[in-house]
């Protein structure tokens, strides 16, 4: 999958308050290096399990 993802695109989000702290807290306890590295990660996994998975792609 590394080979898909060669090229990043800035997009802009609004969220609420507390899922912007949850993000900073993860990056505070050296989970994530980034707010970036966990939006890529939850993402990821979103559409793993809900696109890519169910379309028989990267199982």
């Amino acid at each position: 999958m590394a080979g898909v993802i060669s090229r990043m695109r800035l997009i802009t989000v609004k969220m609420p308050e507390i899922y912007v702290e949850g993000l900073d807290e993860l990056v505070k306890i050296g989970r994530y290096s980034s707010r970036s590295e966990v939006i890529r990660v939850a993402i990821r996994d979103l559409l793993k399990k809900e696109l890519w998975i169910s379309e028989g792609e990267f199982s």
